[in-house]
Parts: structure tokens; C-alpha cells; sequence
């Protein structure tokens, strides 16, 4: 608790669901913002999506309050605009031209506080594809992450929500910077973040082989590797284990470790490049003397002499992490919602320190409404107009 907030005393308003608007409220929010997530009056979709999608409200809404709105009727539009106002960023993640109904668009909030900062997170920045209906996997697709993360013939998107993820991040590093201008020139500034725009920066490095190459980048799987010993090992009774020597240096230590000196002697093995070039003969050799020894055996000879290696984990291995758990990457939360409401399980934090602290859990993930009248009364309603909106169902 003792982990600075830098950004305490700013007010965020956000009016999000999924993954990527929420990312960039979490990221502020973390950082010390007052962050304020505008719901719906039956709570934001992701409290109670199932599967692959049951983390997304815990994970991304911590330190963050809570209060529903019925936007479809005036009053619910008006108190959202009261509140918006009220804030110095206004974070949203919807069609374009959804919030424009309710007066919550960056045009008109701006017009009556010049000095707002609005984020936007979209499918795709304005021009011939804004309109169009984006996902994390269709801006995969599109963008050349699924080509090079599958197999030749086989797109297949990463693992995780890596352009939400990212995207929210872009987002907010982009108010960070609008707050900086703000205090410079004592205006706003509309910020905008795009999954597809995200995708396409992280296919930079890429496009630029192919400019500098001429040669079609091939998919990860089979791409012509710069390192002969950079792979996945099968090792005793199945296990497996990521194990690479990506320097001359590295190829002698890994001989010497592990008892090949013939290999170290080859003189058809001696740079990197010989390796590279010998690369099939050379991982075929290093398969077969691997298969008897233990992946924890491996492990501790790689640790001791400084090579690269990894085990092949689940995500839920993370859990007992030595590492997380010995420097405070894990942290509790409470879940909000479903079977489990009230269970406490681990998250993970921000991946920073800042003066040596990692940024706390503050805040529980907000049950719905959890804040409504604490934000209420702070825009100046009576406990008796409070009680009047609930009733007519103008705000949870």
C-alpha cells in the first residue's frame, strides 16, 4: 500500500466493456487515477462471460468504482454527462458514433470542458475501415499475426488477448502524454487507439525484413532461424523444455555442460553460421542424447551456466511461480460476481516497479453499483434524489 500513485487526484470516467477500454482505466487506475466505470443497468457483459472469457471483469477492472446507468433514458444521460464533466479523462471503447446519442461523444463533452483528455479505443483509426466490426482474432487475421504465429496453412492468433491488451496501453499512454501537454498549454486533447493499428505495429519489425530482405517472412514455426540451437526439446518420460545458445560463447558452454565434447571439437560447428547451415543434423544429434535426461536435471545445468532455457508452463503453473511470489507479482483479489463471488484468488499486477514498489490492488474488482451513491452525493444529489433514481431504475 505504501506504492506511489503518481496520478492520484486525476479523475478517469469510463465508459468501457471487454478488454481494451478497460486496460487502459486499469492501467490509470493502477498508477493512483480515480477511475469510475460506467455500467449498464444490468452490469458490464464480461461479469458474466464464461470460458476463456471468465477472468476478463477480475483482470481488468481492480481500483476501479462502480455505477450503473440506464443511458437510453434522459435522466441516465444527463447524470453520465454530470459525471463526465466532472472528470479529467473520459476512457470509451464503442462503435463510433455510439456515445454521440447521449451528449458523451469528445465534441460536445470538450465544448463545455476544454481541458477534458478522451480516449477512444477502436477496431480500426478513421479512414476506409473504421466502420467495420473488429476483434481481437479479425485484427489478428488481417494484420499478420495469425500468419506468423501458425504453421505454414495454418493461421492461428496468439494466445491471448494481445492486441486488446496492448491497444488499452496505447491508449493510455497517449493520455499520459495528453496530460503532460495539458499542463503546457492548459487544453485536452482527443486521443485514439486501434486494434488493427496495434497489430500492424507489432508486424513493423517484419515488414521491415521484408524491405531489407526481399524474402516473404516465413510463418514463426518455420522460419529460417538465426540460431541453430533455439528450440522446444522433448525430453525423459515426455517432459518438455525450451533450450538455446544464440553466441559461439553460449554453443561451447552448452557442449562442455552437458558432455558433448565431439560437438564442440566439430569443426563443421564452429560459428553460428556452420551451426545454422548443420542445423537439422545438428538438432536431430542433440534430440537424441536429450531424450534420456530429466528437463529439472537440464534446467539446473542451463541455470548454473548461464544458458537460455525455459519450462514449457500452463498458465495456471504461474500460480506457484517462486519468482512472482518471492518479488509480489501475485496479489489477492476478491471476485465480484458468479459461483465464486467473494472467493479471494490471485492476480497479476502491472509489470513495473516504481521507487522499487509494484503498484497495489487498491480497489476490488467493484461489485455493480458498489460507489453509486459515494459518486452521487459527490456530484452534489440528495439522498432523496438518490433514492428517486434508483426507484425509477435510472441508476444500480
Amino acid at each position: 500500500m505504501n506504492a506511489p500513485q503518481p496520478l492520484s487526484g486525476l479523475r478517469v470516467v469510463e465508459f468501457t466493456h471487454m478488454v481494451m477500454g478497460p486496460t487502459c482505466g486499469m492501467m490509470l487506475a493502477d498508477l493512483g487515477a480515480e477511475v469510475i466505470k460506467v455500467e449498464p443497468m444490468e452490469g458490464e457483459g464480461t461479469r458474466r462471460l464464461l470460458g476463456a472469457g471468465a477472468g476478463f471483469f477480475p483482470m481488468f477492472n481492480r481500483n476501479k468504482k462502480s455505477i450503473g446507468i440506464d443511458l437510453k433514458l434522459p435522466a441516465g444521460a444527463a447524470l453520465a454527462r454530470r459525471l463526465a464533466l466532472s472528470a479529467d479523462i473520459v476512457i470509451e471503447n464503442f462503435k463510433p458514433g455510439t456515445l454521440v446519442k447521449f451528449g458523451l461523444d469528445y465534441a460536445a463533452l470538450s465544448a463545455l470542458n476544454p481541458r477534458l483528455i478522451y480516449v477512444s479505443h477502436k477496431g480500426f483509426l478513421p479512414g476506409p475501415y473504421e466502420h467495420r466490426t473488429a476483434l481481437d482474432e479479425v485484427v489478428q487475421m488481417m494484420g499478420g499475426l495469425a500468419y506468423m504465429t501458425g504453421r505454414p496453412g495454418d493461421p492461428l492468433r496468439a494466445g491471448t488477448s494481445v492486441n486488446d491488451i496492448m491497444g488499452g496501453l496505447f491508449g493510455a499512454i497517449g493520455a499520459l502524454g495528453a496530460l503532460i501537454q495539458r499542463g503546457i498549454s492548459g487544453r485536452g486533447m482527443e486521443v485514439q487507439s486501434a486494434l488493427f493499428e496495434n497489430n500492424v505495429f507489432l508486424m513493423g519489425q517484419h515488414m521491415l525484413q521484408y524491405a531489407v530482405t526481399g524474402k516473404h517472412p516465413q510463418p514463426m514455426p518455420a522460419r529460417d532461424n538465426p540460431w541453430a540451437v533455439y528450440d522446444v526439446f522433448t525430453v525423459k518420460d515426455g517432459e518438455q523444455i525450451f533450450l538455446a545458445a544464440v553466441s559461439d560463447a553460449q554453443f561451447a558452454t552448452l557442449c562442455e555442460v552437458l558432455g558433448f565434447a565431439d560437438l564442440k571439437a566439430d569443426p563443421a560447428l564452429a560459428t553460428n553460421n556452420d551451426r545454422v547451415r548443420q542445423r537439422p543434423r545438428l538438432l536431430a544429434t542433440l534430440r537424441e542424447r536429450l531424450a534420456d535426461r530429466s528437463a529439472a536435471e537440464l534446467a539446473a545445468l542451463f541455470e548454473q551456466a548461464g544458458l537460455p532455457f525455459a519450462p514449457i508452463r500452463r498458465p495456471e503453473d504461474l500460480f506457484d511461480d517462486p519468482h512472482l511470489n518471492a518479488t509480489g507479482g501475485l496479489a489477492d483479489v476478491v471476485l465480484p460476481d458468479g459461483d465464486k463471488a467473494g472467493q479471494t484468488v490471485k492476480t497479476t499486477l502491472f509489470p513495473i516497479t516504481m521507487d522499487g514498489q509494484r503498484l497495489a490492488v487498491r480497489l476490488q474488482p467493484p461489485r455493480l453499483g458498489a460507489h453509486t451513491d459515494e459518486l452521487l452525493q459527490g456530484l452534489g444529489y440528495a439522498p432523496a434524489e438518490i433514492d428517486q433514481l434508483k426507484t425509477q431504475a435510472v441508476v444500480a
